[in-house]
């Protein structure tokens, strides 16, 4: 039956697959790829041979037209992104959008995500939360957006990359204060580290990061 199934990846350990991601994966007439090489070296691991092609943020239209002429001949496509849920900050929304309107089944297959695994063990409130994907570039926008968000009661969660840290956690200081934080750097990685404590703590302990970085920052706590 044709369908496009929207299979969570690995973030880092290549244990985290889930069985029913490897029979979609292996049972799949094509997969639709963000990072071929890095598919093929999960694929490689579990000994599947499916077909690939790349489907990434600059793939156009074209590209899209291509994968639903394969769902149209009644084939099944899986939709894989470099790592984690396909769609979240990640390659995959043209895609599932065109696949919706082509009248296609689309079928999610859950598994790993960053901002889920690292609200997880931040030690701040799950039950509702914010997610902010990755901060603007520039400062004044990325202030803009932490601003629009500082009287909100739900924990925050967003990701940055290393080279952005630093300058991320000074506007987090500067524009909600300095609040409890859980920087997660590197999940399910050698290198795994989840720092628990203040902004302006973090700052300190990451003054040369390295790494991927999921930060959950404490919503407004109401006073007694």
């Amino acid at each position: 039956m044709a369908a496009l199934y929207v299979v969570a990846t690995p973030i880092g350990n290549l244990e985290d697959i889930t069985l029913r991601a490897l029979r979609i994966l292996r049972e799949a007439d094509l997969i639709a790829a963000e990072d071929t090489r890095k598919t093929r070296r999960l694929l490689s691991a579990y000994d599947i041979h499916t077909p690939l092609t790349s489907f990434h943020a600059h793939s156009g239209k074209g590209k899209v037209e291509q994968i639903l002429r394969v769902l149209a001949e009644d084939k099944a496509v899986a939709l894989v992104s470099e790592a984690g849920t396909p769609g979240i900050n990640d390659p995959g929304y043209p895609l599932i959008k065109a696949a919706i309107e082509e009248g296609i089944n689309i079928i999610p297959v859950p598994g790993p995500s960053a901002p889920i695994a690292a609200l997880a063990v931040s030690g701040l409130t799950t039950h509702r939360f914010i997610y902010l994907g990755f901060l603007p570039r520039k400062k004044g926008e990325r202030r803009k957006v932490l601003a629009s968000n500082c009287e909100d009661a739900g924990t925050l969660v967003l990701l940055e990359s290393p080279h952005r840290l630093i300058k991320s956690l000074e506007d987090i200081l500067d524009v909600l204060g300095d609040r409890r934080i859980a920087v997660c750097r590197e999940m399910t990685k050698i290198y795994e580290e989840v720092y628990r404590g203040r902004v302006s703590e973090a700052m300190e302990h990451f003054k040369q990061p390295r790494g991927e970085f999921t930060l959950v920052v404490e919503g407004v706590v109401e006073r007694a």
